[in-house]
């Protein structure tokens, strides 16, 4: 196979216009290819106004290595497909079917391994199946009234469900999970792009009809559901699991004896951890990050990306910006979503956190992202493994109050008069009078109620005072990204689990038969990344047991 890597091609390229280039740089001739398909395709708007696509095709072609050694490029090469391989199964007779504690999904691709290849997986959910799901998001954000088993956080998917659906990830790939990751999710009715695309995503529209496509094929292959089923309790004996404690939707508990339980929780699941900690899992906090979303409109953001380009002819531009403050802490944007929608992700009475999502198309009139700042252990005022969460709901409750249960939002330029006070200066771009993209009708895209207010209370004055100076930074990136008029909702609190749940290098805690999993666990960030991280735990289980079917 050949690889022929940052072909540019225009914006509005034909499948011709490739075959000739591919054509070109070979030497060759059309009949001398024999297959091809793009692996990677981006835009390149680094030389504004030439904007272009840059791709990466492979061919199979008659002569290959007679081929690459012709082109004399850097940009042709000889190449292997990596190939994902499930491991070889274990000689260990499995006397119990495995449990999968969580839908998400680190927990949904453990499911879907283990279930295509005869280990008959349990799935047990809080929440609720995904389209019973939707319809409670859908009217916690028009009632206010939250369901706290089925919301954002909870249920079928995880929260990557409610989210932009981003699904690139920077971890390595040599052994092809992240590929077969995609191909599962076009399998099961993504569109094609996702394989080739520089930072694929689906959008929750879509998303949440590929969770559900997902779940009946795994119990196509045996494995189970149990929703509204919550894990409460572990039993263990002599360092070993033996039995889950279950409460059922009716409130009805019951015994399930279990001898390897993957814990997909996802990084919300508080009170599942402090039942950890309390039966001597061994687990410790860890560093994260907080912050505010911030809204722009998606015209401002376009025009910098892309320059003085026709509406329409681009897809909604992305943007992903990094910082350090005097005193050193990270400042960065998060998890942006063009063309979408601020969200209540509130999983807790009285507590209030956000979130951001896209639909598919993208197509929304504002941008945001979260403008968030790293947090350590020694910013929580507590110890123990269990201070990051104890941090996140001071916040989240202050960010509550300020919204009086509605999500709270400030202009910029008042948020920075709050904290600064008469130390508040601008730079030029944030001023201007003259930015065009700033109408009248800009204002707030919110799923669920907002309430314009007061947000400086909420985080740490140390806190807001980074907060405002990555904003000033990314503002001479993107001129207009710190405008007194962009409105910041608060609070960013989930952007990864405060909370690391150890394992071995079997992926095992010190209690055998629990293996911590996924971005709940402290081992991904992301849903790409948590789908891999499930992979790795079905791979683990599989080396050690024979399948219960064949």
């Amino acid at each position: 196979m050949i690889r022929i890597n940052q072909i540019k091609l225009p914006l509005n390229y034909t499948e011709e216009m490739l075959y000739k280039k591919i054509c070109r740089i070979l030497h060759t001739d059309r009949d001398a290819i024999l297959s091809s398909r793009i692996t990677k395709k981006s835009i390149d708007a680094r030389k504004k106004p030439e904007i272009f696509y840059s791709v990466t095709v492979e061919i199979t072609a008659k002569k290959e290595a007679q081929l690459v050694k012709k082109a004399k490029s850097e940009q042709v090469t000889l190449a292997v497909r990596e190939e994902y391989h499930f491991p070889q199964s274990g000689e260990k007779e499995m006397r119990l079917r495995p449990v999968i504690i969580g839908s998400g999904p680190a927990g949904l691709f453990c499911a879907y391994l283990l279930a295509k290849h005869g280990y008959a997986p349990l799935i047990l959910e809080r929440g609720k199946e995904v389209e019973t799901r939707k319809k409670d998001v859908e009217e916690f954000w028009k009632s206010g009234v939250l369901d706290p088993d089925s919301n954002v956080q909870f249920g079928e998917g995880g929260a990557g469900t409610f989210s932009d659906g981003k699904l690139n990830t920077l971890i390595k790939d040599k052994d092809g999970r992240n590929r077969y990751v995609l191909s599962v999710f076009v399998e099961n009715g993504a569109p094609e792009r996702i394989l080739y695309e520089g930072k694929p995503h689906i959008g929750t529209d879509i998303l949440i009809k590929v969770v559900k496509n997902m779940r009946e094929r795994i119990q196509l292959w045996g494995g189970e559901f149990c929703f509204g089923n919550q894990v409460m309790d572990f039993e263990i004996e002599e360092n070993r699991l033996k039995a889950l404690q279950v409460k059922e939707e009716t409130g009805k508990v019951y015994q399930l004896e279990c001898e390897d339980a993957v814990l997909a929780i996802g990084h919300s699941a508080r009170d599942t951890f402090e039942v950890l900690w309390k039966r001597g899992i061994p687990m410790q906090a860890k560093s994260f990050a907080v912050g505010f979303r911030v809204e722009h409109p998606q015209r401002l953001i376009n025009a910098s990306q892309y320059g003085n380009v026709k509406e329409g002819s681009l897809p909604a531009a992305a943007y992903k910006l990094t910082a350090k403050t005097e005193e050193g802490r990270s400042v960065y944007s998060f998890c942006m979503c063009p063309g979408g929608f601020v969200v209540n992700a509130s999983s807790e009475e009285r507590h209030l956190a956000v979130n951001g999502m896209s639909y598919s198309g993208r197509n929304g009139e504002n941008a945001n992202s979260a403008v968030i700042v790293s947090v350590t252990p020694a910013d929580y005022g507590e110890e123990g493994p269990l201070a990051g969460i104890a941090f996140q709901r001071k916040i989240e409750k202050r960010a509550f109050e300020a919204g009086k249960g509605k999500v709270p939002v400030e202009r910029l330029g008042k948020f920075k008069k709050d904290v600064l006070g008469e130390k508040a200066s601008c730079e030029p771009s944030c001023l201007s009078e003259e930015n065009p993209f700033y109408t009248e009708s800009f204002s707030p895209q919110i799923k669920g109620e907002f309430l314009y207010t007061k947000v400086s209370d909420i985080l740490p004055e140390e806190l807001n005072i980074a907060f405002l100076q990555g904003m000033e930074r990314f503002d001479r990136v993107i001129p207009g990204f710190a405008d007194e008029r962009v409105f910041i909702d608060g609070i960013e609190s989930r952007t990864s689990s405060p909370v690391r749940i150890m394992r071995d290098g079997t992926n095992q805690s010190e209690i055998r038969g629990l293996y911590p999993c996924g971005e709940g666990a402290g081992y991904a960030g992301g849903i790409t990344s948590a789908a891999m991280d499930g992979m790795k735990i079905a791979e683990g289980i599989a080396r050690q047991y024979k399948p219960l079917y064949t």
